[in-house]
């Protein structure tokens, strides 16, 4: 016999009606004097009748709907048919009635958990079971864990079972009959949002109708007009959403692929992104509508990202096969020049051949601004003075129907960067404002340089600006940059110009500088009202125990006479820059011994220990690296300088020459001239 805990009842308004009604009568009839008349004493007779008609009616009617009257003798029935521990509860997890085998297992508590882990698991286990499926919980009793499943029996009743050591999902043939007996006797579909829903802080609305996206709202929370902008009762669901998007979701449910989120465009706002959650109970709709746009914004942040790394990877190794190239093509034309001199008819040919190839090197070295893989050459600069000095070479870049307007701030700080370096990515913002502003018949080009502090870097577009900034600023009143453009600005190789007319590297370089110099470049434009780029720099500030003054020691003159002599080790993977390098330097009087790769390298250093007066070799390489070639040689050089050549950046390896001495770097592309040049100072300085 199933254990029944106590019935507590709470206050029933149509009992108290029916008892008042029924006090009220048999007042009105003791009222009256004795001695009234025949005509009165039936009057309250007939009265008193009516007031015990009254009674019976509201006592049945109250038993009609009161849920519990009929279900108490199935919910015996159900629990007295499981075997295993059961037990009858309400939404709130207390217990209104339970079999044996339950208290036995979970003991005499009148209630399921109401607090901590536990509860949690158990009321997102009623939540699943409100919807119709059949929810499971964790919970800790008596300090044992247990796993419970919770089944729904009507809209505020559920059975709750502890599965013994081999339980069955299966109920018995008496309990499935008892359920169906309940269930058929459910109320009606739910015309309200549950209290989760209502107080959510995604949008929830309860829909009618057999397609969501054509039924009628019945009910919304508040969070809903926010997100969607709408959801007024009696308005289609589907109008809420972009008719586009509304399309390719309703076809997806059609397909059966509702399961999950289905990624929405909203109607008042296609820009942002909404994840749609439709569930069907009772033969109504619940929508769930969540604002995920910031989510796809920093997903979209990260694949470009991502993608702008890969490209600068790309970028990098690019440019140093083309440099490996150009070294080729500069040097082939050192031998050529020296066969055809002025005057001679091939000389212009080699002359314009040579000047196509410095424009060459000129985009490489823009890929490897771009990729951050360029040589820095970091010095203190004063802002205002760099700028000032390069405002004359800006003038002749700039044509007669564009003004250029300069703007000094006070107390300009001093920043450690490259100078050719920021030169050329004002150089590239300044020509961009001016064909900007060309197109429209002239304007004016302006920039600023000035010191921001935390707040003012901030506020201009530098959200993790730490301490005061140093600014330079280059705008322009032209049209202004599109919205769509503005995400694609600093990809490379996107251009607005025409054909041929732009590369797309211009302000791919810019980013490329900014960031390699420990900065940050923002822009602030609408269209119709010009636009700013904005470079942000860190402030150098010198250390407050400066270092004495070391002597100022005259440069090495350019050595004029480009011949020497002295064993060379050339190591080059490159067989066209090998090859033409070693016959030049030959040509000036130096022994060379050739080595395709570090393997080979390290064989004849060792073979000619102690004979070798400069090693010169490239950085990356098949194999053996530069570096590494260096530390296994260095037994078999001596005090003998190294140069390293390199298409990459000298950073990019610099921390693999840790403790190492007497090593130089030289960057390709390069020219006889230079390496020869380079070649005799290094010998010099061993000397």
């Amino acid at each position: 016999m199933a254990e029944r805990q106590p019935k507590r009842r709470g206050f029933d308004p149509l009992t108290a009606a029916a008892v008042a009604f029924f006090l009220l009568a048999v007042a009105l009839a003791a009222t009256p004097a004795l001695n009234a008349g025949p005509a009165t004493l039936a009057g309250l007779l007939l009265l008193i009748g009516l007031a015990g008609v009254a009674c019976l009616g509201l006592f049945v009617l109250r038993s009609a709907v009161d849920p519990t009257a009929e279900a108490e003798p199935a919910a015996d029935k159900l629990i007295e048919a499981l075997s295993e521990p059961a037990a009858i509860a309400s939404a709130d997890g207390r217990l209104q009635a339970c079999n044996a085998a339950w208290k036995q297992a979970m003991g005499p508590a009148t209630r399921l958990p109401k607090s901590g882990a536990s509860a949690a698991s158990l009321f997102a286990a009623l939540a699943a079971a409100r919807k119709g499926e059949t929810g499971r919980a964790s919970i800790r009793n008596n300090g044992t864990d247990l796993e419970l499943t919770v089944s729904p029996l009507g809209p505020r009743r559920f059975l709750v079972r502890l599965p013994g050591p081999a339980p069955s999902l299966a109920l018995p043939a008496a309990a499935l009959e008892v359920i169906h007996a309940v269930s058929t006797a459910r109320s009606p579909p739910p015309k309200v949002l549950d209290a989760f829903a209502a107080a959510s802080p995604f949008g929830a609305a309860l829909l009618d109708g057999e397609d969501p996206f054509e039924a009628k709202i019945l009910e919304a929370n508040p969070a809903l007009k926010a997100v969607a902008g709408g959801g007024d009762v009696g308005q289609p669901f589907g109008q809420l959403i972009d008719p586009a998007s509304r399309a390719d979701a309703a076809q997806r449910l059609a397909a059966g692929n509702q399961v999950g989120a289905l990624e929405v465009r909203l109607a008042h706002d296609p820009v942002r992104i909404a994840h749609l959650y439709l569930a069907k109970s009772e033969g109504r709709w619940v929508a769930y509508l969540v604002d995920v746009s910031e989510q796809k914004q920093i997903e979209l942040q990260l694949a470009q990202s991502q993608k702008m790394q890969a490209i600068g990877q790309l970028a990098g190794g690019v440019a140093h096969d083309f440099n490996n190239l150009l070294t080729a093509i500069f040097m082939q034309l050192d031998v050529l020049a020296s066969r055809h001199p002025v005057g001679d008819p091939s000389y212009e040919g080699l002359n314009e051949i040579r000047q196509t190839s410095t424009r060459a090197a000129d985009l490489v070295r823009k890929l490897l601004a771009f990729s951050r893989k360029q040589t820095v050459q970091r010095e203190v600069l004063d802002l205002g003075e760099l700028i000032s000095e390069f405002e004359v070479l800006l003038r002749r870049v700039l044509y007669e129907d564009v003004k250029l307007v300069t703007d000094y701030g006070r107390n300009l700080p001093q920043v450690k960067a490259d100078r050719g370096q920021l030169e050329t990515a004002v150089m590239n913002l300044a020509v961009n404002a001016r064909d900007a502003v060309r197109a429209h018949g002239g304007g004016q080009v302006k920039i600023r340089t000035a010191r921001l502090t935390q707040e003012q870097a901030n506020q201009l577009g530098y959200p993790g600006a730490q301490g005061d900034q140093a600014l330079i600023e280059v705008s322009d009143d032209g049209p202004g940059i599109a919205p769509e453009i503005m995400e694609k600005i600093f990809e490379p190789f996107f251009t607005t110009k025409p054909v041929g007319e732009g590369t797309g590297l211009g302000l791919a370089t810019v980013y490329g500088i900014v960031k390699q110099s420990d900065g940050w470049i923002s822009i602030d434009s609408r269209p119709g009202e010009g636009a700013a780029f904005r470079i942000f720099l860190p402030i150098h500030v010198p250390s407050a125990v400066s270092p004495p003054a070391a002597p100022v020691q005259p440069k090495r003159p350019v050595a004029r006479d480009l011949s020497g002599a002295g064993r060379i080790l050339f190591v080059e993977d490159e067989d066209a820059v090998r090859g033409v390098a070693a016959k030049l330097l030959r040509a000036r009087g130096y022994e060379v011994i050739e080595a395709a790769s570090g393997e080979e390298a390290l064989e004849l250093a060792e073979e000619h220990a102690g004979q070798i007066d400069l090693m010169i070799s490239d950085v990356v390489m098949p194999g053996m690296q530069g570096p590494d070639l260096l530390k296994q040689a260095r037994g078999y050089l001596g005090a003998a300088p190294v140069m390293f050549i390199s298409g990459y950046a000298e950073s990019e390896f610099s921390d693999l020459l840790e403790g190492e001495t007497n090593v130089s770097f030289l960057p390709k592309p390069i020219d006889i001239k230079t390496l020869a040049e380079r070649v005799k100072q290094e010998l010099q300085k061993a000397a």
